[in-house]
């Protein structure tokens, strides 16, 4: 298992998703506290790339030996990557959540959606009320 972060340069959404801009492209995946929450993922059902997906609406699912739990999109647009590695080796998510274990990289519909979305800082502090 991989060290508690939150990486300075992505956006965080409530359900635990996180996103990395590059222009037009953004690469999605969960944070070190959805994985931990999960517990070991042993399986991921992602989507095909040409999917639509939409910004608050589940785009696969990772199970764990917990549990079956969706993934959220942070933002809307065209997938145009999956990481065929998460399949292959699920424990990726848990072993690196922002490095290797990445799910899709999807062509952003609109921008402004990721205004919605939690800096780091920010979502610490939503954690941190979480667990009080």
């Amino acid at each position: 298992m991989s060290d508690e972060t939150y990486p300075g340069d992505l956006r965080y959404h409530p359900e635990h998703d996180w996103v990395r801009v590059d222009g037009d492209e953004a690469t999605f995946g969960v944070t070190w506290f959805a994985q931990d929450a999960l517990g070991e993922v042993v399986y991921y059902d992602p989507p095909a790339v040409g999917d639509s997906v939409t910004a608050g609406s589940s785009y696969g699912e990772l199970e764990s030996v917990k549990a079956v739990s969706d993934i959220i999109a942070p933002a809307g647009g065209e997938v145009i990557a999956v990481n065929d590695a998460v399949g292959d080796t699920p424990e990726l998510v848990n072993n690196d959540p922002y490095g290797a274990g990445w799910l899709i990289k999807v062509r952003l519909s609109s921008a402004s959606e990721l205004d919605a979305l939690m800096d780091e800082p920010a979502y610490r502090q939503y954690l941190a009320g979480l667990a009080g």
